[in-house]
C-alpha cells in the first residue's frame, strides 16, 4: 500500500480506503480509492501507521518531519488534528465536496462513536495560532481552536444568542431632571424609575433621592420623553460624544436594544465590560445576579485571541457569559445593525 502526495490531497488505493476510512474515519472516498488531506496524512505518519508518503513530483519519501516541515501542511493544524483524534473524536479536514458547508472552518467533528458516514456534527472547528486576529464577522457557528506559544490548545465555542427578557416597566413623562458634568440626576424621581424599572442609581438609599443617571440611561430615557432635561436628548448625547467619542452611539445602541428586549443593561465597568445585564427585573429589592457581559465593538473589529480568552475567562470566572454586541452602519431607518456573538469556553 503507498500513499502519494499529488497537490494538495494524499491518495491511496482500496486498500487505504479499507484500513483508514472505513474503520477509523480517515479521508473521502474518491472512485473506489481514498483521498486524504495532507493533515490526515501527516497524523498517519506520526503514528506510524504508515511509513512515508511518496512525493508525485519528485518521487521522493517523506516521513513526519519531512511532511511537516513542507508548504503542504500547517503545524497548528495538525496539533488541533492530533488533540482531537486523542480525545476520541473522528474528524474531517473541512473541504469542499467532503463535508457539508465547510466555509468558515478547518475541521468538522462528530460526536463520539460516529463518523463521517454518519450525519450527525458535533462542532464546526478553526484552527489558529495565539497570534492569529480573528475578524469578528466570522464567528458565530464554529469553535475556535487556539494554539499558544507552548502548544497548549484552547477551544472558544461561538455563537449568535437570542437575548432577551421580561422585564417591562411603565414609565412617567416630563420628569425634571440636570445635565451635570457627565450624568444627570433626577432631584424628585418618581419610584418606577429606581424601584421597578433599575434606572440609575441614588445618592441616598434610604430615601432614593436624588437619583443618579448615566449619561447612556439619561440619552435613551430623555429620547422617550421620560426627561425632562434642558436641551433635551440631544444635548445629553452631545456630552456623550464629547466624552466618548463615536464609542457612545454605539453603547447608546446597544443599550436600546437590551431595553427593548425586557433586558436591564447596568454598567459593567467593574468587569472590564460595558454593561453587565439582568433578564428578569421586578423590583430592586429582590435583585438577582446578573447573567451577562456585554462588550460593544464595531461590526469589523478583529478579536486577538489572547484578548477573547480573557474576556471569556473573566467572565466565566464571575458567573456570567461573554456577548459581544457588533455594532455596524445604521440602515436606512436610522437603527444600526446590531449582531450579538456570544464566547464561551468548550472542553470537547
Amino acid at each position: 500500500m503507498e500513499l502519494v502526495l499529488e497537490g494538495d490531497v494524499v491518495r491511496g488505493d482500496s486498500e487505504a480506503r479499507e484500513r483508514f476510512y472505513d474503520s477509523r474515519g480517515y479521508g473521502h472516498v474518491d472512485a473506489g480509492g481514498l483521498v486524504l488531506a495532507p493533515v490526515e496524512a501527516a497524523h498517519l505518519l506520526y503514528r506510524g501507521d504508515v511509513d512515508h508518503v511518496r512525493d508525485a513530483t519528485s518521487g521522493e519519501g517523506l516521513d513526519f518531519r519531512a511532511l511537516l516541515s513542507s508548504a503542504a501542511v500547517s503545524e497548528i493544524a495538525v496539533l488541533v488534528y492530533k488533540d482531537l483524534r486523542d480525545r476520541g473524536f473522528y474528524l474531517s479536514p473541512a473541504r469542499e465536496g467532503w463535508v457539508d458547508d465547510p466555509a468558515g472552518a478547518d475541521f468538522v467533528v462528530y460526536p463520539r462513536g460516529q463518523g463521517p458516514w454518519d450525519e450527525a456534527v458535533a462542532y464546526r472547528v478553526r484552527a489558529i495560532s495565539e497570534r492569529t486576529a480573528v475578524s469578528a464577522a466570522t464567528l458565530g457557528d464554529s469553535v475556535l481552536a487556539v494554539v499558544d506559544e507552548e502548544s497548549a490548545i484552547t477551544y472558544l465555542e461561538t455563537s449568535h444568542p437570542d437575548i432577551g427578557g421580561s422585564t417591562t416597566t411603565d414609565l412617567p413623562t416630563g420628569v425634571a431632571a440636570d445635565l451635570l458634568g457627565d450624568r444627570v440626576l433626577v432631584w424628585e424621581p418618581p419610584a418606577t424609575l429606581y424601584r421597578e424599572g433599575f434606572y440609575g442609581q441614588p445618592l441616598d438609599d434610604e430615601t432614593a433621592e436624588p437619583l443618579q443617571l448615566s449619561l447612556i440611561e439619561a440619552a435613551a430615557l430623555a429620547g422617550q420623553g421620560v426627561l425632562d432635561v434642558e436641551g433635551g436628548a440631544d444635548a445629553i448625547v452631545e456630552c456623550g460624544r464629547e466624552v466618548e467619542g463615536e464609542r457612545f452611539d454605539r453603547r447608546l445602541s446597544v443599550y436600546r436594544a437590551l431595553r427593548g428586549r425586557g433586558v436591564v443593561p447596568k454598567t459593567g465597568y467593574k468587569f472590564g465590560a460595558d454593561f453587565r445585564t439582568y433578564a428578569d427585573v421586578e423590583s430592586v429589592d429582590s435583585l438577582g445576579h446578573s447573567e451577562l457581559l456585554v462588550r460593544v465593538l464595531p461590526a469589523d473589529h478583529a478579536f486577538s485571541p489572547r484578548d477573547l480568552a480573557l474576556d471569556v475567562r473573566l467572565a466565566h470566572g464571575v458567573r456570567k457569559r461573554m456577548v459581544f454586541a457588533l455594532v455596524a452602519e445604521a440602515e436606512a431607518d436610522g437603527e444600526p445593525r446590531i449582531e450579538w456573538l456570544e464566547v464561551a469556553r468548550l472542553t470537547p
